[in-house]
Protein backbone atom coordinates (compact mmCIF):
# COMPACT_ATOMS: atom_id res chain seq x y z
CA UNK A 1 0.00 0.00 0.00
CA UNK A 2 2.79 2.68 0.73
CA UNK A 3 4.09 1.88 -2.59
CA UNK A 4 1.27 2.46 -4.17
CA UNK A 5 0.95 5.56 -2.56
CA UNK A 6 4.54 6.97 -3.36
CA UNK A 7 4.08 6.00 -7.12
CA UNK A 8 1.00 8.56 -6.80
CA UNK A 9 2.82 10.89 -5.58
CA UNK A 10 5.42 10.87 -7.60
CA UNK A 11 2.75 10.85 -10.72
CA UNK A 12 1.57 13.83 -9.43
CA UNK A 13 4.50 15.50 -8.44
CA UNK A 14 5.80 15.11 -12.55
CA UNK A 15 2.31 16.24 -13.67
CA UNK A 16 2.44 19.30 -11.88
CA UNK A 17 6.19 20.03 -13.44
CA UNK A 18 4.96 19.05 -16.61
CA UNK A 19 2.00 21.53 -16.40
CA UNK A 20 4.44 24.38 -14.93
CA UNK A 21 6.64 24.18 -17.59
CA UNK A 22 4.49 23.84 -20.53
CA UNK A 23 3.76 28.44 -20.46
CA UNK A 24 7.15 29.27 -20.29
CA UNK A 25 8.23 26.63 -23.30
CA UNK A 26 5.45 27.68 -25.38
CA UNK A 27 6.10 31.81 -24.76
CA UNK A 28 8.80 32.18 -27.22
CA UNK A 29 10.79 35.11 -26.82
CA UNK A 30 12.46 36.32 -30.01
CA UNK A 31 16.14 37.22 -30.29
CA UNK A 32 16.05 41.24 -32.14
CA UNK A 33 12.93 43.09 -32.39
CA UNK A 34 13.05 47.01 -33.74
CA UNK A 35 10.47 48.93 -33.10
CA UNK A 36 10.14 51.91 -35.62
CA UNK A 37 7.99 55.38 -34.56
CA UNK A 38 7.60 58.73 -35.23
CA UNK A 39 7.02 61.71 -33.26
CA UNK A 40 5.42 64.73 -34.42
CA UNK A 41 4.30 67.70 -32.43
CA UNK A 42 1.39 69.30 -34.52
CA UNK A 43 -0.56 72.18 -33.26
CA UNK A 44 -1.48 71.08 -29.99
CA UNK A 45 -1.46 67.58 -30.81
CA UNK A 46 1.90 65.36 -30.23
CA UNK A 47 1.13 62.14 -33.44
CA UNK A 48 3.16 59.17 -32.45
CA UNK A 49 3.08 56.57 -34.84
CA UNK A 50 4.66 53.03 -34.02
CA UNK A 51 4.89 49.94 -35.59
CA UNK A 52 6.55 46.78 -33.66
CA UNK A 53 6.63 43.04 -35.07
CA UNK A 54 3.87 41.28 -32.95
CA UNK A 55 6.40 37.74 -33.01
CA UNK A 56 6.95 38.00 -29.07
CA UNK A 57 4.10 39.11 -28.20
CA UNK A 58 1.56 35.87 -26.88
CA UNK A 59 -0.12 36.65 -23.92
CA UNK A 60 -3.06 38.24 -25.79
CA UNK A 61 -6.47 36.81 -26.47
CA UNK A 62 -6.45 36.36 -30.80
CA UNK A 63 -9.45 35.82 -32.66
CA UNK A 64 -8.77 33.01 -35.04
CA UNK A 65 -10.64 31.24 -38.02
CA UNK A 66 -10.83 27.28 -37.54
CA UNK A 67 -7.62 26.55 -39.14
CA UNK A 68 -5.27 29.02 -36.92
CA UNK A 69 -5.56 32.29 -39.53
CA UNK A 70 -6.35 35.58 -37.79
CA UNK A 71 -9.76 36.71 -38.05
CA UNK A 72 -9.21 39.84 -39.52
CA UNK A 73 -12.75 40.63 -39.04
CA UNK A 74 -12.36 41.20 -35.34
CA UNK A 75 -9.13 41.89 -34.83
CA UNK A 76 -9.32 45.45 -34.14
CA UNK A 77 -9.90 45.28 -29.85
CA UNK A 78 -7.15 42.35 -29.64
CA UNK A 79 -4.55 44.99 -31.38
CA UNK A 80 -6.03 48.32 -29.51
CA UNK A 81 -5.27 45.70 -26.14
CA UNK A 82 -1.67 44.63 -27.77
CA UNK A 83 -1.04 48.20 -28.12
CA UNK A 84 -2.11 49.58 -24.52
CA UNK A 85 -0.20 46.86 -22.45
CA UNK A 86 2.59 46.44 -24.85
CA UNK A 87 3.38 49.63 -26.01
CA UNK A 88 1.82 52.53 -24.19
CA UNK A 89 1.91 51.17 -20.51
CA UNK A 90 6.14 51.45 -21.32
CA UNK A 91 6.16 54.40 -22.76
CA UNK A 92 6.51 57.74 -21.30
CA UNK A 93 6.55 61.14 -23.04
CA UNK A 94 7.44 64.42 -21.71
CA UNK A 95 6.67 67.83 -22.33
CA UNK A 96 9.19 69.97 -20.75
CA UNK A 97 9.00 68.26 -16.93
CA UNK A 98 5.66 67.28 -17.53
CA UNK A 99 4.00 63.52 -17.87
CA UNK A 100 1.90 63.91 -21.21
CA UNK A 101 -1.22 61.86 -20.45
CA UNK A 102 -4.45 61.00 -21.96
CA UNK A 103 -2.87 58.74 -24.82
CA UNK A 104 -5.51 58.46 -27.56
CA UNK A 105 -5.04 55.41 -29.55
CA UNK A 106 -6.51 56.60 -33.24
CA UNK A 107 -6.03 54.02 -35.22
CA UNK A 108 -4.65 50.51 -35.56
CA UNK A 109 -3.68 48.26 -38.59
CA UNK A 110 -2.48 44.66 -38.77
CA UNK A 111 0.00 44.96 -41.90
CA UNK A 112 2.28 42.08 -43.71
CA UNK A 113 5.45 42.03 -42.79
CA UNK A 114 6.32 43.22 -46.61
CA UNK A 115 4.46 46.25 -46.18
CA UNK A 116 7.31 49.30 -46.45
CA UNK A 117 4.29 52.17 -45.73
CA UNK A 118 7.02 52.92 -42.45
CA UNK A 119 9.84 54.31 -45.20
CA UNK A 120 8.46 58.10 -44.62
CA UNK A 121 5.84 59.79 -42.13
CA UNK A 122 3.66 60.06 -44.85
CA UNK A 123 3.17 57.00 -46.10
CA UNK A 124 2.98 55.47 -42.48
CA UNK A 125 0.15 58.13 -41.66
CA UNK A 126 -1.98 57.09 -44.72
CA UNK A 127 -1.24 53.43 -44.27
CA UNK A 128 -2.01 53.33 -40.42
CA UNK A 129 -5.67 55.23 -41.12
CA UNK A 130 -6.35 54.16 -44.28
CA UNK A 131 -8.46 50.30 -44.74
CA UNK A 132 -7.31 47.30 -43.44
CA UNK A 133 -6.45 44.15 -44.87
CA UNK A 134 -8.70 42.27 -46.83
CA UNK A 135 -10.81 39.72 -44.69
CA UNK A 136 -9.52 36.91 -46.50
CA UNK A 137 -5.71 37.44 -46.06
CA UNK A 138 -4.55 34.16 -44.61
CA UNK A 139 -1.78 35.17 -42.24
CA UNK A 140 -0.93 33.61 -38.43
CA UNK A 141 -0.55 35.80 -35.63
CA UNK A 142 3.23 35.31 -35.35
CA UNK A 143 3.71 37.04 -38.67
CA UNK A 144 1.78 40.19 -38.59
CA UNK A 145 2.93 43.38 -37.90
CA UNK A 146 0.94 45.82 -35.39
CA UNK A 147 0.51 49.62 -36.55
CA UNK A 148 -0.83 52.05 -34.08
CA UNK A 149 -1.17 55.80 -34.26
CA UNK A 150 -1.77 57.93 -30.99
CA UNK A 151 -1.97 61.10 -30.00
CA UNK A 152 -1.53 63.20 -27.07
CA UNK A 153 -2.77 66.71 -25.88
CA UNK A 154 0.22 69.28 -25.79
CA UNK A 155 0.40 73.05 -24.63
CA UNK A 156 2.75 73.75 -28.09
CA UNK A 157 4.49 71.79 -30.66
CA UNK A 158 7.33 73.95 -30.27
CA UNK A 159 8.17 72.54 -26.69
CA UNK A 160 10.63 70.76 -25.78
CA UNK A 161 9.69 66.79 -25.72
CA UNK A 162 11.24 64.18 -24.24
CA UNK A 163 10.15 59.87 -24.35
CA UNK A 164 11.69 57.42 -21.86
CA UNK A 165 10.89 54.11 -24.44
CA UNK A 166 11.30 50.72 -22.22
CA UNK A 167 10.31 48.00 -24.63
CA UNK A 168 12.65 45.66 -23.63
CA UNK A 169 10.01 42.79 -22.82
CA UNK A 170 9.54 42.60 -26.49
CA UNK A 171 12.94 41.07 -27.32
CA UNK A 172 16.39 39.58 -26.02
CA UNK A 173 17.49 42.91 -28.30
CA UNK A 174 15.25 45.35 -28.51
CA UNK A 175 15.66 48.67 -30.62
CA UNK A 176 13.59 51.45 -30.46
CA UNK A 177 14.52 53.88 -33.87
CA UNK A 178 12.59 57.39 -33.46
CA UNK A 179 12.19 60.02 -36.04
CA UNK A 180 11.77 63.02 -34.48
CA UNK A 181 10.07 65.29 -36.45
CA UNK A 182 9.79 69.48 -35.11
CA UNK A 183 7.54 71.89 -36.91
CA UNK A 184 9.97 73.69 -39.47
CA UNK A 185 13.35 72.09 -37.64
CA UNK A 186 15.81 69.43 -39.33
CA UNK A 187 14.31 65.75 -38.36
CA UNK A 188 16.19 64.02 -35.78
CA UNK A 189 16.90 60.33 -35.80
CA UNK A 190 17.75 58.32 -32.93
CA UNK A 191 18.33 54.52 -32.36
CA UNK A 192 18.10 53.42 -28.70
CA UNK A 193 18.95 50.02 -27.76
CA UNK A 194 17.06 48.52 -24.68
CA UNK A 195 16.29 50.91 -21.85
CA UNK A 196 18.17 53.89 -22.94
CA UNK A 197 16.88 55.75 -20.13
CA UNK A 198 14.68 59.55 -20.70
CA UNK A 199 16.40 60.41 -24.18
CA UNK A 200 14.98 64.76 -24.84
CA UNK A 201 14.41 64.70 -28.31
CA UNK A 202 15.62 68.30 -28.94
CA UNK A 203 17.65 68.79 -25.72
CA UNK A 204 18.83 72.18 -24.71
CA UNK A 205 22.25 73.44 -24.84
CA UNK A 206 22.76 72.79 -20.84
CA UNK A 207 21.14 69.16 -21.28
CA UNK A 208 23.42 68.39 -23.72
CA UNK A 209 26.33 69.64 -21.54
CA UNK A 210 25.58 67.55 -18.74
CA UNK A 211 24.71 64.36 -20.86
CA UNK A 212 28.06 64.69 -22.60
CA UNK A 213 30.07 65.97 -19.43
CA UNK A 214 28.98 62.76 -17.51
CA UNK A 215 29.64 60.30 -20.80
CA UNK A 216 33.26 61.40 -20.84
CA UNK A 217 34.15 60.96 -16.95
CA UNK A 218 32.70 57.67 -17.44
CA UNK A 219 34.37 56.70 -20.68
CA UNK A 220 38.18 57.80 -19.26
CA UNK A 221 37.54 55.54 -16.12
CA UNK A 222 35.86 52.77 -18.19
CA UNK A 223 38.91 52.55 -21.09
CA UNK A 224 41.47 50.54 -18.90
CA UNK A 225 43.70 51.63 -22.49
CA UNK A 226 43.78 55.48 -22.01
CA UNK A 227 44.30 54.85 -18.21
CA UNK A 228 47.41 52.45 -18.60
CA UNK A 229 48.59 55.17 -21.18
CA UNK A 230 47.87 57.91 -18.44
CA UNK A 231 49.63 55.93 -15.63
CA UNK A 232 52.67 55.52 -18.17
CA UNK A 233 52.89 59.12 -18.45
CA UNK A 234 52.78 60.16 -14.66
CA UNK A 235 54.64 57.61 -13.32
CA UNK A 236 58.64 58.85 -13.80
CA UNK A 237 57.27 62.40 -13.23
CA UNK A 238 54.90 63.41 -10.15
CA UNK A 239 55.51 67.01 -9.82
CA UNK A 240 52.57 69.61 -10.94
CA UNK A 241 54.90 71.61 -12.95
CA UNK A 242 56.05 68.34 -15.17
CA UNK A 243 52.81 66.90 -15.39
CA UNK A 244 50.55 70.30 -16.43
CA UNK A 245 52.40 70.44 -19.70
CA UNK A 246 52.18 66.80 -20.70
CA UNK A 247 48.45 66.75 -19.85
CA UNK A 248 47.80 69.58 -21.35
CA UNK A 249 49.41 68.28 -24.89
CA UNK A 250 47.16 65.56 -24.67
CA UNK A 251 43.84 66.85 -23.93
CA UNK A 252 44.89 69.27 -26.95
CA UNK A 253 45.60 66.26 -28.96
CA UNK A 254 42.66 64.56 -28.68
CA UNK A 255 40.64 67.29 -28.73
CA UNK A 256 41.65 67.78 -32.39
CA UNK A 257 40.99 64.57 -33.81
CA UNK A 258 37.89 63.80 -31.85
CA UNK A 259 36.22 67.16 -33.88
CA UNK A 260 37.92 66.08 -36.63
CA UNK A 261 36.43 62.62 -36.27
CA UNK A 262 33.01 64.16 -35.58
CA UNK A 263 32.65 66.19 -38.87
CA UNK A 264 33.29 63.21 -40.67
CA UNK A 265 36.72 64.37 -41.57
CA UNK A 266 38.68 61.07 -40.85
CA UNK A 267 38.55 57.69 -43.09
CA UNK A 268 35.44 55.49 -42.81
CA UNK A 269 36.37 52.76 -43.91
CA UNK A 270 35.63 49.63 -41.66
CA UNK A 271 39.98 49.30 -41.34
CA UNK A 272 40.16 52.39 -39.57
CA UNK A 273 39.45 51.38 -35.78
CA UNK A 274 41.13 48.44 -35.97
CA UNK A 275 44.03 50.11 -36.69
CA UNK A 276 43.45 52.87 -34.22
CA UNK A 277 42.92 50.55 -31.68
CA UNK A 278 46.01 48.86 -33.15
CA UNK A 279 48.08 52.23 -32.56
CA UNK A 280 46.40 52.82 -28.83
CA UNK A 281 48.27 49.80 -27.84
CA UNK A 282 51.44 50.46 -29.81
CA UNK A 283 51.61 53.52 -27.82
CA UNK A 284 51.58 51.83 -24.48
CA UNK A 285 54.10 49.63 -25.18
CA UNK A 286 56.09 52.64 -26.41
CA UNK A 287 55.33 54.99 -23.21
CA UNK A 288 56.45 51.64 -21.24
CA UNK A 289 59.89 50.99 -23.12
CA UNK A 290 60.78 54.98 -23.12
CA UNK A 291 60.55 54.41 -19.15
CA UNK A 292 62.32 51.43 -19.17
CA UNK A 293 65.10 52.80 -21.21
CA UNK A 294 65.04 56.73 -20.44
CA UNK A 295 62.31 58.73 -19.00
CA UNK A 296 62.57 62.54 -20.17
CA UNK A 297 60.33 64.58 -18.96
CA UNK A 298 61.38 67.96 -21.55
CA UNK A 299 60.10 65.84 -24.11
CA UNK A 300 57.60 63.90 -23.02
CA UNK A 301 54.72 66.17 -23.74
CA UNK A 302 55.53 66.32 -27.33
CA UNK A 303 54.96 62.25 -27.66
CA UNK A 304 52.38 62.73 -25.97
CA UNK A 305 50.99 65.22 -28.10
CA UNK A 306 51.61 62.56 -30.86
CA UNK A 307 49.82 59.58 -28.91
CA UNK A 308 46.79 62.11 -28.27
CA UNK A 309 46.44 62.27 -31.46
CA UNK A 310 45.87 58.72 -32.06
CA UNK A 311 43.37 58.33 -28.82
CA UNK A 312 41.51 61.05 -29.95
CA UNK A 313 40.22 58.91 -32.72
CA UNK A 314 39.50 55.97 -30.05
CA UNK A 315 37.55 58.10 -28.66
CA UNK A 316 34.98 59.09 -31.48
CA UNK A 317 34.89 55.34 -32.00
CA UNK A 318 32.50 55.40 -28.38
CA UNK A 319 30.70 59.04 -29.61
CA UNK A 320 29.56 57.63 -33.06
CA UNK A 321 26.56 56.14 -31.82
CA UNK A 322 26.20 58.77 -28.89
CA UNK A 323 26.40 62.01 -30.58
CA UNK A 324 22.69 61.52 -31.59
CA UNK A 325 22.13 62.50 -28.25
CA UNK A 326 23.65 66.32 -29.40
CA UNK A 327 20.86 67.81 -30.79
CA UNK A 328 21.99 70.97 -32.53
CA UNK A 329 24.75 71.52 -30.04
CA UNK A 330 27.70 69.07 -32.03
CA UNK A 331 30.66 70.96 -30.85
CA UNK A 332 29.43 71.66 -27.85
CA UNK A 333 29.14 68.52 -26.81
CA UNK A 334 31.91 67.59 -28.11
CA UNK A 335 33.87 70.20 -26.25
CA UNK A 336 31.69 69.04 -22.94
CA UNK A 337 32.75 65.19 -23.92
CA UNK A 338 36.39 66.36 -23.50
CA UNK A 339 35.74 68.43 -20.09
CA UNK A 340 33.95 65.00 -18.62
CA UNK A 341 37.63 63.23 -20.36
CA UNK A 342 39.94 66.21 -18.34
CA UNK A 343 37.43 65.74 -15.20
CA UNK A 344 38.29 61.57 -15.42
CA UNK A 345 41.94 62.02 -15.59
CA UNK A 346 42.12 64.87 -12.91
CA UNK A 347 40.46 62.68 -10.01
CA UNK A 348 42.99 59.95 -11.37
CA UNK A 349 46.16 62.23 -11.19
CA UNK A 350 44.66 63.13 -7.70
CA UNK A 351 44.72 59.67 -6.19
CA UNK A 352 47.31 57.57 -8.09
CA UNK A 353 49.78 60.61 -7.76
CA UNK A 354 49.92 60.53 -3.84
CA UNK A 355 49.78 56.89 -3.89
CA UNK A 356 53.30 56.33 -6.16
CA UNK A 357 54.98 58.57 -4.26
CA UNK A 358 54.11 56.75 -0.81
CA UNK A 359 55.03 53.81 -2.99
CA UNK A 360 58.24 55.28 -4.05
CA UNK A 361 59.28 56.25 -0.73
CA UNK A 362 58.20 53.99 1.58
CA UNK A 363 57.92 50.14 -0.44
CA UNK A 364 60.33 50.38 -2.87
CA UNK A 365 63.31 52.31 -5.58
CA UNK A 366 61.32 54.65 -7.91
CA UNK A 367 64.08 53.85 -10.48
CA UNK A 368 63.04 49.98 -9.74
CA UNK A 369 59.34 50.47 -9.22
CA UNK A 370 58.96 52.92 -12.85
CA UNK A 371 60.47 49.68 -14.31
CA UNK A 372 58.42 46.92 -12.89
CA UNK A 373 55.01 49.21 -13.55
CA UNK A 374 56.08 49.79 -17.13
CA UNK A 375 57.16 46.02 -18.25
CA UNK A 376 53.69 44.88 -16.76
CA UNK A 377 51.84 47.48 -18.40
CA UNK A 378 54.06 46.96 -21.57
CA UNK A 379 53.46 43.10 -21.20
CA UNK A 380 49.75 43.18 -21.49
CA UNK A 381 49.44 45.93 -24.24
CA UNK A 382 51.80 44.14 -26.43
CA UNK A 383 49.40 41.32 -25.84
CA UNK A 384 46.66 43.52 -27.34
CA UNK A 385 48.87 45.20 -30.14
CA UNK A 386 49.34 41.74 -31.12
CA UNK A 387 45.74 40.97 -30.92
CA UNK A 388 44.41 43.97 -32.84
CA UNK A 389 47.09 43.38 -35.41
CA UNK A 390 45.28 39.75 -36.34
CA UNK A 391 41.79 41.92 -36.30
CA UNK A 392 43.13 44.77 -38.82
CA UNK A 393 45.33 42.02 -41.28
CA UNK A 394 41.15 40.02 -41.48
CA UNK A 395 40.66 43.60 -43.92
CA UNK A 396 41.75 43.59 -47.16
CA UNK A 397 44.43 46.53 -48.02
CA UNK A 398 42.33 48.85 -49.84
CA UNK A 399 42.11 50.05 -52.97
CA UNK A 400 43.58 54.06 -53.20
CA UNK A 401 41.66 56.74 -55.38
CA UNK A 402 42.48 59.77 -56.64
CA UNK A 403 40.12 61.24 -54.01
CA UNK A 404 41.76 59.25 -51.35
CA UNK A 405 45.47 60.52 -52.31
CA UNK A 406 44.00 64.08 -51.93
CA UNK A 407 42.55 63.58 -48.65
CA UNK A 408 45.55 62.06 -47.26
CA UNK A 409 47.91 65.09 -49.02
CA UNK A 410 45.81 67.38 -47.00
CA UNK A 411 46.07 65.42 -43.42
CA UNK A 412 49.76 64.76 -43.96
CA UNK A 413 49.82 69.00 -44.60
CA UNK A 414 47.89 68.94 -41.40
CA UNK A 415 50.20 67.22 -39.48
CA UNK A 416 53.08 68.50 -40.87
CA UNK A 417 51.93 71.76 -39.80
CA UNK A 418 51.23 70.47 -36.39
CA UNK A 419 54.45 68.73 -35.68
CA UNK A 420 55.39 72.38 -36.50
CA UNK A 421 53.93 74.30 -34.36
CA UNK A 422 54.61 71.73 -31.64
CA UNK A 423 58.20 71.81 -32.24
CA UNK A 424 58.34 75.50 -32.05
CA UNK A 425 56.98 75.85 -28.68
CA UNK A 426 58.49 72.86 -27.36
CA UNK A 427 61.99 75.19 -28.39
CA UNK A 428 60.53 78.25 -26.97
CA UNK A 429 60.05 76.62 -23.38
CA UNK A 430 63.63 75.79 -23.11
CA UNK A 431 65.55 77.46 -21.01
CA UNK A 432 69.08 77.05 -19.96
CA UNK A 433 68.48 76.65 -16.53
CA UNK A 434 65.77 74.15 -16.76
CA UNK A 435 66.62 70.81 -15.71
CA UNK A 436 68.29 68.05 -17.22
CA UNK A 437 66.69 66.02 -19.19
CA UNK A 438 65.87 62.22 -17.85
CA UNK A 439 66.28 63.75 -14.52
CA UNK A 440 63.55 61.97 -12.59
CA UNK A 441 61.15 63.83 -9.66
CA UNK A 442 62.30 63.28 -6.60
Amino acid sequence: MSSKVAFCRLALLLAALTFLAVPALAHFIPRDVTVLSFVKPEGNTLKVLMRVPVKGIEDVEVPRRANEYVDLTRIEPALRDTARVFLLDNLSIYEGDTLLANSNIVAVQFSLESDRSFENYDTALAHITGPPLPADTSIFWEQGILDVLVEYPIQSDRSYFSIDAQFERLALTVITAIRFMPPGGIERVYELEGNAGLVRLDPRWHQAVGRFVVMGFEHILEGIDHLLFLLLLIVPFRRLRTLIPIVTAFTVAHSITLIASAYKLSPQALWFPPLIETLIAMSIVYMALENVVKPNAAARWVITFAFGLVHGFGFSFVLEHTLQFAGSHLLTSLLAFNVGVELGQLLVLVIVVPLLNYMFKHVIAERMGTIILSVIVGHTAWDWMIERFGVLQMFPWPDVTTADLASALRWLFALVALTAGVWLVYVLTQRPGDRKAGEPAE
